[in-house]
Formats: C-alpha cells, structure tokens, sequence
C-alpha cells in the first residue's frame, strides 16, 4: 500500500499551514493556520472494506515541569510518549484520499466535534487531555489539529501520519473514542499499514 501527500514528502518540516502553532513575532509561540494536510493513497490490498488514519508524535514529555517555562529546557532525556493529533477510523473503501482543509482550517476554541464527517468517523485527539480545565479552550477536541510542541523542547518532535487497510467495514468503536482505544480495536484487522513520517520544532535552537 503506498501512502503520499501534496503538502509535503517523507522526511520533510512539516509546513507551518499545517501547525496549530507557529513561531510568534514578538514572544515564543502563537496559533497557526491549522489545517490537515493532502492525503493520499493506494495498492490497497484485496479484502479491505475500511482505512483508519491515525496521526501520533511519539516525542511529547512524560512530564510538564519544564514545558514552556521561561529559563528551562525540557531534557533530551526525558521518557516520551504519545500524542494523538488526528484519530480517524471507519474511511469508507471507496475513498482514496482527504483534501487538505478538510477536516480542519483554523483554530476551534474548546475543539471540533468528534463524530461522524462524512469521510469517516473521527475520535479524539490529544488536545482534549491538553486543554482540561482550561475555560477558554477545554472542551472535546475532535478531528485533525497540528503540532504545537513545546517551544523549549531540546529535540525535534516526530509527526507520524500512518493509515491502515482494514478488514472490517467499521471497528465498532463507542463515541467519543481515543488514539489508544482506536489502535486497539484494529488488533487482528489490520491487512496493511502505510505511514509518513514528517518533522516540526519550535526552538529556535533546535530547527
């Protein structure tokens, strides 16, 4: 199965368009255009009747203690883990593509909802955990929204858009649902996987 996009290639920065957030003029970091990317498949093996489209960065602190605080860096060394920016499961066999702006051009305040779009059925992403408590912005965040690593990160973050051709029309998932729940509801449906792998930093120091 091969997987591409017209926003970028393998390997690439990600571009800003494509970011929730961006580098600020004055200040560190302020909101982007945020919008998904041109996706793009095909080769699909025989006795697919579904996709899913997951988006992760494997690269986010274990801990907050450090993340964007003013004289502190977070440690290389820091354990990582997952953030989901993009969970969309149930893409119907037919379709072989997603248009960028699709599923997000802009910043929603307390999130897009999650559900049914019409190209699939979108869970939450990262965001939902991220925002918690945050009166302005707290809400469920569903749908594609981009990188906003942390401004003084030590190391580059990793952007991990992967699709799976599945063997069952729908995975059965109870709304809303996460990265998590998704990929485990896939164990034993998965007939082929694709993935692009794309790079975004907000340290200056960093690239």
């Amino acid at each position: 199965m091969k997987l591409w996009s017209e926003s970028f290639e393998n390997g690439d920065r990600i571009p800003d368009e494509f970011c929730m957030g961006v580098a600020a003029d004055e200040g560190h970091a302020t909101f982007g255009e945020n919008r998904n990317p041109h996706l793009a498949w095909s080769d699909a093996p025989e006795g697919t009747k579904s996709f899913a489209l997951i988006c992760h960065d494997p690269d986010v602190p274990s801990k907050p203690d450090d993340v964007n605080q003013e004289g502190r860096t977070v440690p290389a060394d820091l354990p990582r883990v997952d953030f989901f920016h993009w969970v969309l499961v149930d893409i119907p066999a037919k379709q072989d593509d997603i248009a960028g702006g699709a599923h997000s051009d802009g910043v929603t305040p307390k999130g897009k909802s999650p559900g049914f779009t019409g190209e699939g059925t979108c869970g939450l992403n990262g965001y939902t955990d991220w925002f918690a408590g945050d009166p302005d912005m707290g809400g469920e965040w569903g749908g594609y929204d981009g990188p906003f690593p942390p401004w003084n990160d030590s190391i580059v973050h990793h952007y991990h858009f992967t699709l799976y051709a599945l063997d069952c029309e729908s995975l059965g998932l109870p709304e809303p649902f996460t990265g998590p729940q998704a990929l485990d509801a896939m164990k034993g449906h998965v007939l082929d996987q694709a993935s692009l792998v794309v790079t975004y930093s907000l340290n200056p120091d960093v690239g």
